[in-house]
């Protein structure tokens, strides 16, 4: 049986063009059928490839490359997940926190996936439906996160967050964000939540500048479902998934969140300690901030 690959790069930098044809005429050599995205094709100049397109471009993929930074991992993922293609992430970004190898490991990591030479970890995802009167419900997923924001600067949001079914804290914020532990070091970071393992199973709700009493980052069970419901008396909020697939949300609409149906299966080359990830990726001072004072 013949082996396939699917390439996902950001063509718009020639760099990465480059390293993506590369990859691509060296997994040829190996016997690989390769896949690029039609919209990328013409740019990748690449005879011998193969252009696909629609949700079903990695079906039957062995692996799906992304080449890039973690905009384009997390478009990868969006045509690995339904078929559930393991998703190799090599980092031509900036911080490329959810990559698994850096530019300087390119060849090894292509000669690793050759000799199937990797394990496969199984992350956990969202689903999120939205429902609302005057329209057909809004239903999506993400890897990172669900949020919820308002969609006019210079308006408060009102929203009421529910959690397993009880009433939880009303809030004037800019947002609420429901992240996995995949997601936890991306908006929700940055929203002021906590970093979580990605082995763990947890869902984490971060609310974003809420002007409330209680506007604590909060950890719950992977079986937890989130229920943030917009006031009916408020400003047009906006759904955002992994901020790629944004709909606009009237006053009143009622949005659920919960542990995803399918994972993203994201490769792994080498074992390597999460702490060790967070120290690289984020520049953390091991040594303190004032150095070794020994």
């Amino acid at each position: 049986m013949g082996r396939t690959a699917l390439l996902v790069t950001h063509t718009g930098r020639r760099r990465n063009t480059e390293h993506a044809r590369a990859v691509a005429a060296d997994l040829i050599e190996a016997g690989f059928e390769v896949r690029v995205v039609a919209e990328e094709a013409e740019d990748l100049e690449l005879p011998g490839v193969l252009p696909v397109g629609g949700v079903a471009a990695a079906e039957g993929a062995e692996i799906v490359f992304a080449l890039g930074g973690d905009g384009t991992f997390l478009r990868a993922a969006e045509l690995a997940r339904p078929a559930g293609a393991p998703l190799l992430g090599i980092n031509l970004g900036k911080v490329g926190f959810l990559a698994e190898a850096e530019i300087g490991d390119l060849d090894q990591a292509v000669r690793d996936v050759v000799e199937r030479d990797y394990t496969v970890d199984s992350r956990l995802t969202l689903d999120v439906r939205a429902e609302f009167d005057g329209g057909p419900p809004i239903e999506s997923w993400a890897l990172n996160e669900v949020s919820v924001e308002k969609g006019e600067r210079a308006q408060m949001l009102e929203l009421l967050v529910d959690v397993d079914g009880r009433p939880l804290s009303r809030y004037g914020c800019d947002g609420v964000v429901c992240a996995t532990p995949t997601g936890s070091t991306a908006y929700a970071f940055s929203a002021g939540g906590p970093v979580v393992w990605p082995e763990v199973e947890a869902l984490l709700l971060v609310p974003i500048s809420a002007h409330a009493l209680f506007s604590r980052p909060l950890v719950t069970a992977p079986t937890s479902t989130f229920v943030i419901t917009v006031d009916p008396f408020t400003t047009l909020a906006v759904l955002c998934c992994d901020g790629r697939r944004v709909y606009d949300l009237p006053p009143g609409a009622r949005v659920s969140v919960q542990r995803g149906s399918l994972p993203v299966r994201i490769v792994r080359l080498r074992p390597r300690p999460f702490t060790d990830r967070l120290v690289a990726k984020f520049g953390l001072p091991v040594q303190g901030w004032r150095g070794n004072r020994r």
